[in-house]
């Protein structure tokens, strides 16, 4: 069995859950499917929650009258019997009476996550019902009723699996199961949410309990790129990453998955695979844990960097130095992404520079400190390890006429990274396209 993850712009209007039907049946064999709610349909209900922090029931009224309008016409032009019309409107009429009867009580975060949870229920019951009138064997499945975290908030997985594989049993005769992404309940067994990953989370934890062939996430995005094409000419499609590429990818906002929410696939050795709901025979981008030898993949940049420099004699040959540099950047709960050291001396950058001020201040109590802002990381991504001789060569000649702040190689075998200036990115961007994609390596 294959899971499929549809996001909310692929079920955005009828005509859009119309082609994810189609999608979904195409095979003929049985699938699971992940539904977001509707685009724009959470950011509504996170507006009518902040409207009743704000205790202005008429404020949230107003959202939620509006919201069921919008709902009400996609009912009308997703189905074409009378009776579906119906049974689908007397469904979304409770949903949203659910929604106005909090307008009434004490609103927490708790009640919060009960509103919000709502948007996917009523995208997978509108699909659900919708298969139904097309004569498919579709089935619904709560992802309430096996989807849970533990008492640290992760994923529990064997509760997952159990009670998963025991709600398929019940419906063995169907060709289409579909969930909700994203919602769960938490230890209590109080309505919550995954939070990272979302609904990308949820098809790949579905995908490892049930042992899935396959995980499918499905986006209005063209395909992962080796390079971005608004910055650079003559970009191709990478058809295929290891697991650790694309969470080296991820971190630089390449349009690809969540680390996290794919470690459940990494580590049940379960392929995802990257489509695009409007180019469905393109063979998108497949992650799994294959490493092809020589190979380098993609390049990747991330602006509004900052670097740091500590310059230190009382470095030299110091123990818990490092320590107590770090522990600063923890106290203000900032990350450091690249680090360099030398034996009077470190830099490190960061990408998050709201505490700046403090964490200088900090630093000054230990060496001479000096920053650097609007800087870049351009990330060179591929099989990297250290015994393919000449591949960090190309990537430094490719540089060779721009001013390189620090390089980060040798922390993992599939990444090799340059902290550069903002204004030089796309020149370097495109140097490396040239000499890692556009030649014959």
């Amino acid at each position: 069995m294959k899971v499929m993850k549809f996001g909310g712009t692929s079920v955005g209007s009828p005509e859009r859950m119309k082609n994810v039907s189609t999608l979904v049946t195409s095979s003929g064999e049985p699938v699971f499917v992940v539904l977001s709610a509707m685009s724009g349909t959470t950011n509504s209900l996170v507006e009518i929650s902040d409207y009743l922090y704000k205790k202005n029931p008429e404020g949230a009224n107003e959202i939620i009258n509006r919201l069921e309008q919008k709902y009400m016409q996609h009912v009308e032009e997703l189905y074409s019997t009378d009776e579906m019309k119906k049974t689908t409107a007397e469904f979304l009429h409770g949903e949203f009476d659910y929604l106005r009867s909090f307008t009434k009580d004490l609103f927490t975060s708790f009640e919060e996550k009960s509103i919000v949870a709502q948007g996917e229920i009523m995208s997978t019951n509108m699909v659900v019902n919708y298969l139904k009138e097309c004569g498919i064997k579709a089935t619904l499945l709560s992802a309430l009723d096996f989807m849970r975290t533990d008492k640290n908030g992760e994923p529990d997985t064997q509760y997952i699996k159990e009670k998963l594989n025991a709600v398929l049993a019940e419906a063995p005769e169907s060709q289409v199961y579909i969930t909700q992404g994203f919602i769960c309940r938490n230890a209590y067994g109080e309505v919550d949410n995954l939070q990272r990953g979302g609904s990308d989370y949820t098809a790949s934890l579905i995908g490892a309990a049930a042992g899935a062939e396959e995980i499918q996430i499905w986006t209005d995005i063209d395909g992962m790129h080796n390079n971005d094409p608004r910055v650079v000419d003559k970009t191709e499609a990478v058809r295929q990453l290891h697991f650790e590429e694309a969470a080296e990818l991820a971190y630089f906002g390449a349009k690809i998955l969540h680390p996290t929410c794919i470690q459940p696939a990494k580590y049940a050795g379960i392929p995802v695979r990257l489509l695009n709901t409007m180019e469905p025979d393109a063979p998108g981008t497949i992650i799994d844990n294959v490493t092809l030898k020589g190979k380098i993949k993609a390049v990747a940049a991330k602006d509004n960097i900052t670097a740091i420099k500590i310059k230190s004699s009382r470095m030299l040959l110091a123990t818990g130095f490092l320590r107590k540099v770090f522990e600063i950047f923890e106290s203000y709960q900032t990350a450091i992404d690249m680090v360099a050291t030398s034996e009077v001396g470190v830099s490190m950058s960061i990408d998050n520079s709201s505490h700046l001020t403090e964490i200088v201040d900090e630093l000054k109590k230990y060496g001479t400190v000096t920053v650097d802002t609007d800087m870049c990381i351009v990330c060179v991504v591929g099989d990297l390890d250290w015994s393919n001789v000449g591949f960090e060569t190309l990537a430094t000649d490719a540089l060779k006429d721009i001013p390189v702040r620090m390089i980060s190689y040798g922390g993992s075998n599939y990444n090799i990274s340059f902290l550069i200036r903002e204004r030089d990115k796309k020149r370097a961007l495109q140097s490396l396209s040239d000499t890692l994609f556009n030649k014959e390596q």
